[in-house]
């Protein structure tokens, strides 16, 4: 079921849920290493904080983990539209390492903060192109080639490691 205002959205109930439960399971942390510290060789002054943290915690990630992987199983990818998204306002999400980049090669970071931000206001307030706007900066293109840039404008740079991360993932199943 999606938003009881808006029709079109759907609402991420299950994820809400594990996140606001594993703050209780966060909570029941602090309640064990409270216990840590006894009065005098064990004494039985944790027993009742522990008879209820205990098998609550692990009735609560049992619930977590379960939906956690009913959420990756049923998860709806749409390719074309993250994509879309992505390089909607001509590759806006590539800022920081503009920015980054700006102040390796020795701009101050305030005037390198500056100038990357008036690109990418133009291009989300105009629907522009975050790139077009950084190819007009001078202050900029001084500092950057145009190899350099399009190296910047790379979206493989933030996928470098996925296949790291699906091999940890499909080692979990293992």
């Amino acid at each position: 079921k999606g938003s009881s205002a808006m029709p079109h959205k759907r609402n991420p109930i299950i994820c809400e849920r594990i996140c606001g439960l594993a703050r209780i399971l966060r909570s029941n942390c602090l309640t064990a290493l409270e216990n840590i510290a006894l009065w005098h060789e064990r004494d039985i002054s944790h027993s009742s904080a522990e008879r209820i943290v205990i098998p609550d915690s692990f009735i609560v990630l049992d619930y977590i983990l379960d939906k956690t992987i009913y959420v990756v199983e049923n998860l709806n990818v749409i390719e074309s539209n993250m994509r879309r998204n992505l390089m909607k306002y001509g590759g806006i999400i590539f800022s920081q390492r503009i920015l980054l980049e700006l102040i390796n090669k020795g701009m101050g970071r305030d005037d390198a903060y500056s100038l990357v931000q008036h690109a990418a206001l133009e291009a989300w307030e105009e629907e522009g192109s975050f790139k077009d706007n950084i190819l007009k900066e001078k202050k900029i293109m001084d500092l950057i080639s145009m190899d350099e840039l399009e190296k910047l404008f790379d979206v493989e740079y933030h996928l470098r490691y996925i296949d790291t991360i699906i091999n940890r993932l499909e080692d979990l199943d293992k």
